[in-house]
């Protein structure tokens, strides 16, 4: 039975969303989670205790890595299981549903696996071997799909599924991340109406204000449980509830649909970990923790990748000491998922009120240096912005058509990685980080996309081939990466509850201390060029990489060390 607490939230929430008609609506809620409650017994993990220091997620595409001998998700397992083992926990698969535009995200039936991926059974399979992290894209959905099919021949109940507008509505307070028009025209048996399309024509915002739309995102959301996922990510979450006069970023009605989104999880599928993707400025990012206990346990980083970036192009950690110093989340169910790279570009919003607007000039013109683009979004005023660096975090670090040697381009590169490895939180590794991937130019050539110069995919034989040259740029960046990850998880320090500190030194420098009651480290990471010296940490300290004592507390140029204490800190 659902508890009577749990329902009297869910009865408030869905008052608060929908005046006057929670009363009406709570019973086909009710009944959703009964069914699922009754056909999935699962034993209530505590809060804290679902995600722990050994937890590490892939984030990729269910077709990143193909063979022609059988299914794509099926050669990704064998790829995971070969190649990665269990220093990976957990697989982050980018959507894998049919669809029918942009990579995946503009899903045409939620319930379906593309078969051109494989099957739900492939998805299970490797469920068995690592825990599963699901995309739920609930904001829009494709034009091809079903529902908005239904809505195009005037079919019930689909007519009130999708967000309608006159053209001649003012919608300039409109914040969006795309430049396209907000209004599509589409034609049906009852005259031509303009759809919401955040995105793009293809992607057609479904209308929340509809209860019956979020009972079918619940059952959907569920489905996935079902499936075998353990965190539902919810993707671009921050424009779910439009209003006209309101910029629709941050509604209120967003966080309580979330809210509402996650007393469901709780009273039915109580392991379910919410993680929200809202790619904004970092103080409005962490207002999806809710009080701490009633939204997200996870939130994405966005501001990690610009601002570690930013420190290796300047030599100067100043920005990334200062944000780290103050990061916590309110309460010990919640925690960051922390990130460098993913299937998107480098988000610049969530830096605007953190690095100065000569610095992120700087890193825009830097990544276009090294051979990368930029996309802009739209102002309300009708200018337009840089919004996101397109660019393999590899090259964004490294110039590709320099001469420096590949050693140090490596160094500065797992370097990065450390510190995205050490920061409190639970790390998600993107796939062409795992194997140090360049620039994609023939994909941006072929789909005229410029997310597409960070989404190569692999032919399981010429990537296994690589793999096999020990002194490749890939070889070498998956072997370190395994092994500090290997550490990773074998520390207490690094559970995303455990304390963090950052030691205040020199500008070119970036020092963590991860403290559990069993232990503590020091991760120190060197920006710059020269060879640097860090004053004022205990002096019984054992580098757990080449299992040394430390007799001096120097960094080589773009070195990284992590240094266990012995004894009392």
């Amino acid at each position: 039975m659902i508890s009577t607490e749990h329902k009297q939230d869910l009865a408030e929430s869905l008052e608060f969303i929908y005046p006057g008609q929670a009363e009406a609506i709570l019973p086909d809620l009710l009944e959703i989670l009964e069914a699922f409650r009754l056909g999935h017994p699962l034993p209530s993990i505590r809060p804290g205790d679902r995600l722990s220091e050994k937890d590490c997620l892939l984030i990729t595409y269910g077709d990143q890595i193909q063979s022609k001998e059988q299914s794509h998700l099926q050669t990704l397992h064998q790829f995971l299981t070969t190649h990665v083992g269990d220093v990976i926990t957990g697989v982050h698969f980018l959507p894998f549903f049919p669809y029918t535009s942009d990579d995946g995200f503009s899903v045409v039936d939620y319930y379906q696996i593309d078969p051109n991926l494989g099957s739900w059974s492939d998805v299970k399979a490797i469920g068995k071997d690592y825990r599963l992290m699901f995309d739920a894209v609930i904001n829009h959905i494709s034009a091809r799909s079903g529902w908005f099919q239904g809505f195009l021949n005037d079919e019930s109940p689909y007519t009130d599924f999708f967000i309608t507008e006159s053209p001649d509505t003012n919608l300039s307070m409109i914040v969006r991340p795309r430049t396209l028009p907000l209004l599509t025209p589409v034609e049906t048996p009852s005259g031509r109406k303009h759809v919401w399309t955040t995105f793009s024509p293809d992607q057609i915002d479904l209308n929340m204000a509809n209860p019956e739309v979020l009972l079918e995102v619940l059952k959907v959301l569920l489905f996935y449980a079902e499936q075998g996922a353990s965190i539902i990510r919810l993707d671009a979450v921050t424009y779910l509830w439009k209003e006209v006069g309101h910029p629709s970023v941050h509604h209120p009605k967003t966080h309580r649909v979330l809210q509402l989104l996650r007393t469901a999880f709780e009273s039915a599928a109580p392991n379910l970990v919410m993680l929200t993707e809202t790619n904004v400025p970092h103080a409005e990012n962490i207002g999806y923790f809710g009080d701490g206990h009633n939204e997200a346990q996870m939130v994405y980083n966005f501001a990690l990748p610009p601002l570690v970036l930013h420190s290796f192009l300047t030599e100067d950690g100043s920005a990334l000491q200062n944000w780290a110093s103050d990061l916590n989340t309110p309460s010990a169910e919640t925690c960051f998922f922390n990130f460098l790279a993913s299937h998107d570009g480098i988000g610049l919003r969530p830096v605007e009120s953190l690095l100065e607007p000569k610095d992120i000039e700087h890193l825009v013109a830097s990544v276009l240096a090294h051979k990368g683009l930029v996309s802009y979004k739209t102002n309300s005023d009708g200018s337009q912005s840089p919004y996101e660096l397109n660019i393999s975090y590899f090259d964004a670090l490294n110039d590709p058509e320099s001469d420096e040697a590949l050693e140090l381009q490596i160094r500065r590169f797992l370097c990065a990685q450390s510190i995205l490895l050490s920061l409190v939180g639970v790390p998600g590794i993107y796939v062409h980080s795992l194997l140090g991937s360049r620039n994609n130019y023939e994909g941006v050539k072929a789909t005229g996309r410029n997310r597409s110069i960070n989404r190569e995919k692999f032919r399981l034989s010429e990537l296994e081939a690589e793999l096999s040259q020990a002194e490749s740029r890939r070889a070498r960046v998956l072997k370190a990466m395994k092994t500090m990850l290997n550490v990773r998880q074998k520390a207490k320090a690094f559970h995303p509850q455990a304390a963090q500190e950052v030691i205040k030194t020199q500008k070119e420098v970036f020092v963590l201390k991860r403290s559990s009651a069993q232990e503590s480290f020091y991760c120190l990471h060197n920006f710059s060029h020269q060879t640097q010296q860090v004053d004022g940490l205990p002096t019984h300290l054992l580098d757990v990489f080449n299992d040394e004592m430390v007799t001096q507390l120097s960094l080589a140029p773009l070195a990284f060390r992590w240094l266990k204490v012995q004894g009392k800190a």
